[in-house]
């Protein structure tokens, strides 16, 4: 929960919410253009060899999706473990919170993204990563936040200094067999994702200074140049280097072409910088953009599987309506698409995704409704 100081009492962060709100709905393009794009299987929108520059964007903007995420729930458990000050209360429940969510990410979602009721492949993605992160922070309340912030920036810097340090699943990418036939993919290896966690929770204060608004400028502005600079230099603070392209445009686009899987320092500080920069917008933001995404801000979880699943059910709509049928799925690694073209043009994807933010708000604003009037009584509210 996000909570600030005032009075003795704690009410919500709103500028949190708003930015985390904002990431959710930038997510729900990414997803949609998965699972209903025409190329998403056959084109890679940061491959600058085949890609168009909107197309890039709309992958590229949804980079800043997972760091926030889960910086953002790094400070959120600063914030609500301030508030209790009950070290062995809020170490069950990161534990236990971290176990569910984990167990979300191998059912709920794994089937909403694989569309396969045999289960042939697991995937370890974001939530996955946010809940081993609560596992492992929950295990080091005792220390100081600040020992714990500078821990998560030590593992970014020493991971990325000594590259033989990267362990297979743990802070690489990994295919797994499992015993039983099925596959796990470790799409986002845990470690370096907890040091993001573990950032957030070591500068969990400054959300509580009332001069962060300055301050979030000041951090996300040093962080953008500090990419900037150590980007230039080319394959410092990335593996993959930059190059001049056919145009300065597809030149800017090399530059800004990141590693995600796993996170590198380049991408680390370009996207935390950009966070910042909208968390200092936020502070100021008023009106009905900012209620909506406040509102989606405040229900993550809720909205999350929604989003999901809201998406597929369109897309099995748009494959029924162009003539395919349930025995031409393909599950696992197609995202239960038929291996023929099918889907919609980038337009189309854009318009699905419109609709698709749409209609989540008024379940969304219900959700939040609810939580509010009942989660004092109802404690399961609180793993949702």
């Amino acid at each position: 929960m996000s909570v600030t100081i005032k009075n003795n009492s704690f009410e919500r962060i709103k500028s949190i919410d708003i930015v985390r709100g904002l990431v959710m709905v930038i997510m729900a393009l990414d997803h949609t253009r998965e699972l209903i794009f025409v190329d998403a299987l056959a084109l890679d929108p940061t491959d600058l060899k085949v890609t168009t520059p909107i197309l890039f964007f709309t992958r590229w903007i949804t980079h800043l999706c997972a760091p926030t995420f889960v910086f953002l729930s790094g400070v959120s458990v600063y914030l609500s473990f301030s508030r209790q000050g009950n070290l062995t209360k809020s170490r069950n429940f990161l534990i236990s919170r971290g176990l569910w969510l984990i167990l979300l990410e191998f059912t709920l979602i794994t089937f909403a993204i694989s569309f396969d009721i045999h289960f042939q492949i697991f995937v370890f993605q974001v939530i996955g990563a946010i809940g081993f992160s609560f596992i492992i922070l929950g295990l080091c309340l005792r220390l100081k936040p600040e020992f714990i912030g500078l821990l998560g920036l030590l593992i970014i810097l020493m991971l990325h200094i000594f590259p033989a340090l990267h362990v297979p699943v743990l802070s690489q990418p990994e295919f797994i067999p499992l015993p039983w036939g099925a596959n796990l993919l470790m799409a986002y290896p845990p470690i370096l994702w907890l040091s993001i966690m573990f950032l957030g929770f070591g500068v969990g204060k400054w959300f509580l200074v009332p001069s962060r608004l300055r301050l979030f400028l000041y951090i996300g502005v040093s962080c953008i140049l500090l990419f900037a600079g150590i980007r230039y230099l080319n394959g410092v603070g990335d593996p993959v280097q930059w190059a001049a392209q056919k145009d300065g445009l597809f030149t800017f686009l090399s530059f800004v072409n990141l590693t995600k899987y796993p996170p590198s320092l380049d991408y680390d500080l370009l996207f935390l910088g950009i966070m910042f920069l909208l968390l200092a917008l936020a502070e100021q933001l008023k009106g009905k953009a900012a209620h909506v995404l406040h509102v989606f801000g405040s229900v993550p979880l809720f909205y999350y599987l929604l989003h999901w699943y809201l998406i597929r059910i369109v897309s099995c709509c748009i494959l029924f309506a162009q003539g395919f049928g349930p025995a031409d799925f393909e599950f696992g690694f197609n995202f239960g698409r038929p291996k023929a073209t099918n889907g919609l043009p980038l337009w189309g994807v854009y318009l699905v995704w419109i609709g698709i933010v749409t209609a989540l708000y008024p379940a969304c604003l219900w959700y939040k409704k609810y939580k509010a009037a009942n989660q004092h009584h109802k404690k399961w509210l609180r793993y949702l």
